[in-house]
């Protein structure tokens, strides 16, 4: 028998800065072309996309539902996914990435603080809200892109106010198991369906079965852990875990682990004037022997050497960048 076709899936970083973790791409030219794209790719923050023209698929390892003009799609951290354009149309989009956690942790209640929407528990089985069933979502986003594009005085504050009632919905929506909590009403059909489906875990098997180790990598990549300490996270032998990982991510995890602090070397080697032998102690690395070899192994080449073609210009350094090197600021 012929062995199965692996997928590749990329990971996609984005910078959000501090004081306002939000990133919209907008503009004419993001159109989504119409050949599926042969990986799939997941974030470190969360996606909200706004669907302006033309239709489409948003595939999730395997799971394909379809998308229309005016759809707006939420997609957690770490949730691998692709999406394409019906054949012959280029869809249109807006895009937004935002930390929930930095955004709000001065707007929401103590109590939220535990209850993040941008983690692989949100949203179930929902991830597109069509305009037809969710206006107010639509009208939401819609508002915020338009805030955030043109940038009148206190865009900021409106934005920020703007997406925690978005969020605030979205909440609502989750918490009725993905039903619009305007037209749903308790115990209806729809609603216990919903619910059933959460209880039975019909939701296919994907990154949400390690993304309690990938949260942890993301947030301690610069502490000592085992492979064993990840694997107890995910409740799972430490080889059970190396399989399920390297089935999903296309990678060991130690190598996605020294992936992740090359990744994070990189802005810090751009961004601030810390020697090589610091930089690779600040992101994990027991010595600079190692970081250099680990380093040359993804960049292809050296960190001086990168270091020294991104200060060369400021143009340059943003064509080179991780992001732009990989396509992921560019549409697909």
């Amino acid at each position: 028998m012929a062995k199965s076709k692996r997928v590749v899936t990329e990971y996609r970083s984005y910078y959000l800065p501090m004081q306002f973790p939000v990133l919209l791409l907008s503009g004419d030219y993001w159109k989504i072309s119409d050949i599926p794209s042969g990986s799939l790719h997941f974030h470190n923050c969360l996606e909200i996309g706004l669907c302006h023209s033309d239709s489409g698929t948003l595939e999730i390892n395997g799971d394909k539902q379809s998308f229309h003009a005016g759809d707006v799609t939420i997609l957690p951290r770490n949730v691998p996914h692709t999406t394409y354009s019906t054949p012959g149309t280029r869809s249109h989009w807006s895009y937004l990435f935002l930390d929930p956690r930095e955004l709000f942790h001065n707007l929401l209640p103590a109590s939220w603080k535990n209850y993040d929407l941008s983690t692989d528990g949100f949203p179930c089985f929902r991830y597109i809200f069509s305009q037809d069933t969710f206006p107010h979502i639509n009208y939401l986003v819609s508002h915020i892109i338009h805030e955030l594009e043109e940038q009148n005085p206190c865009y900021q504050i409106s934005a920020r106010s703007l997406l925690c009632s978005l969020y605030i919905e979205l909440y609502r929506i989750e918490s009725l198991g993905g039903a619009n909590p305007d037209t749903a009403k308790p115990g209806s059909p729809e609603i216990l369906a919903l619910q059933d489906r959460k209880k039975e875990g019909e939701i296919a098997e994907n990154s949400l079965v390690i993304s309690p180790a990938l949260e942890y990598i993301e947030k301690n990549y610069m502490q000592q852990f085992t492979i064993e300490y990840l694997a107890e996270l995910c409740h799972w032998s430490p080889t059970h875990f190396r399989r399920v990982f390297h089935d999903i991510m296309g990678t060991s995890p130690l190598d996605y682990v020294n992936n992740t602090r090359i990744l994070k070397s990189c802005i810090l080697l751009r961004s601030t004037e810390h020697s090589i032998l610091d930089i690779s102690e600040m992101v994990g690395f027991h010595s600079v022997s190692s970081f250099n070899r680990y380093f040359a192994k993804l960049m292809q080449m050296s960190p001086r050497e990168y270091r020294k073609q991104m200060q060369q210009s400021e143009k340059k350094a943003e064509n080179q960048s991780i992001l732009e090197f990989a396509g992921w600021m560019r549409p697909e």
